[in-house]
């Protein structure tokens, strides 16, 4: 689990992304799999992308469930900011800091906070619409 610290999403810091993927793994193949942001799309990440070896999957559209950072976003909330109002914006970006050095510690308790779903049940998508 890697977070790095970019002031927005964009094809820009989408292409830092990719190039450092590849330098962390050098030889190992990666399987990118995310949502649709325009970002994630644009032809300068798809070229990059087989430039370096790197499989990029799309998710299916409105798929929150099948998206680790879902449940990372929750993480942090939960142990950042919920109950807990900062006093800047530098205290805040100190913190998730912290969060990330502090969560990357520890690779298999992120494998288990971050699982994702494999099937979707049934019951529980009846629950998700009203009837």
């Amino acid at each position: 689990m890697a977070i790095w610290d970019f002031p927005r999403g964009n094809t820009e810091h989408t292409l830092t992304v990719l190039r450092r993927l590849r330098e962390r793994e050098p030889t190992r193949k990666i399987v990118l799999i995310w949502d649709g942001a325009p970002y994630h799309r644009a032809n300068a990440v798809v070229a990059l992308a087989a430039e370096l070896a790197i499989t990029l999957l799309p998710l299916p559209s409105y798929s929150p469930d099948f998206m680790p950072v879902e449940a990372l976003w929750r993480w942090l909330r939960e142990d950042v900011t919920y109950h807990h109002c900062h006093a800047s914006a530098e205290e805040l970006i100190t913190r998730v800091r912290e969060f990330a050095q502090t969560i990357n510690l520890d690779p298999f308790a992120i494998a288990d906070r971050l699982g994702t779903r494999t099937s979707l049940d049934p019951e529980e998508e009846k629950l998700r619409i009203p009837c």
